[in-house]
């Protein structure tokens, strides 16, 4: 897994308050540049609810081009789901000792040098030199950091140069004893996740409602359960909501016992009944069919006082909270 790392560095402001979460203390480090290959990995340490480790690269991770430099990377010492994610801000820091303040890193000024010749008059050119600073805005810490389970490690490949910090007139090495800090604040997200989970090979279920002496209905009712949610159809025979009085109302309807806690079903289903059909995705209709059209008995749908509806339902996936 590769760490994301930046480009270079550039000290900004210090501060004399020291790292809010870890402050790595090295002392002769020189003889720690000599005793390892490439890299020291301090102790764990919890921060925001995490395990955390940061890891010191005396002279500079070379496959992240840090060569020169002092490299220094956050690694997540906790394991995560595949799927789920930890945003941090990170903010890494080297500590001046003659200053007495801890330095945070994030980009690099580069000085550019343009050499203008400006002719006023008949008076020979003049060479103006005019020095813009810019500020390269790279992939470094104070930024908010997104970790999860195939990218777990964030940090500076060029963090600060070698000749810099190990001369003694700039107090980043003093005496042989260096010392580093980070800081993480997590971001807690409030946002609604949802995961819809397709079937491979959508199941049917069907089923048919024979209801005899309709016109001695007085209130809903409801047909036998079927399929693997135990659904059933839900008849208004006077209808319901704005209908009432002038349509017949009908739902699909689940048992809700027997669906999962936090789960939705993504059906597509069709209600009819003998010649009228209805096909969506909600749960039914209000006016599935007007009361008029129904007890028409040119219209054929109420025979002997007796009506048929029907349901085909299918299950296409399944609507996960996460």
């Amino acid at each position: 897994m590769d760490a994301h790392y930046s480009v270079e560095g550039a000290i900004l402001t210090g501060r004399y308050t020291p790292p809010t979460h870890y402050v790595f203390k090295i002392e002769s480090f020189s003889k720690l540049t000599k005793a390892i290959e490439d890299k020291y990995s301090a102790d764990k340490f919890d921060a925001e609810g995490f395990s955390w480790k940061l890891s010191i690269y005396p002279t500079g991770d070379e496959s992240k081009n840090g060569k020169g430099h002092i490299s220094i990377f956050l690694e997540l010492d906790t394991s995560l789901a595949v799927g789920s994610d930890v945003n941090v801000t990170v903010n890494l820091f080297v500590f001046n000792h003659f200053e007495d303040k801890y330095f945070s890193f994030q980009g690099i000024y580069t000085y550019i040098y343009i050499y203008i010749y400006i002719y006023i008059f008949f008076l020979p050119c003049t060479l103006v030199r005019l020095i813009y600073f810019n500020l390269v805005n790279n992939n470094t810490d104070g930024r908010v950091r997104r970790y999860h389970a195939l990218k777990k490690t964030w940090g500076i490949a060029k963090f600060i140069d070698i000749e810099t910090f190990s001369n003694p007139q700039n107090g980043y090495l003093l005496d042989d004893t260096c010392v580093f800090g980070a800081e993480i604040f997590v971001i807690k997200s409030s946002f609604k996740s949802e995961r819809l989970s397709m079937m491979n090979e959508p199941s049917t279920y069907f089923q048919t409602w024979k209801i005899t002496k309709f016109s001695s209905l007085s209130s809903d009712t409801s047909s036998g359960n079927f399929g693997c949610y135990n659904w059933y159809i839900w008849l208004y025979p006077d209808g319901t909501g704005k209908s009432k009085g002038n349509s017949i109302s009908v739902f699909l309807c689940a048992m809700k016992s027997k669906i999962p806690a936090d789960t939705k079903l993504f059906t597509k289903f069709i209600l009819h009944n003998q010649l009228y059909s209805q096909d969506n995705y909600s749960s039914g209709r209000v006016e599935f069919l007007s009361l008029a059209k129904l007890q028409d008995p040119k219209m054929g749908f109420l025979v002997d006082d007796t009506m048929i509806i029907e349901a085909e339902v299918t299950l296409l996936g399944l609507v996960m909270k996460e």
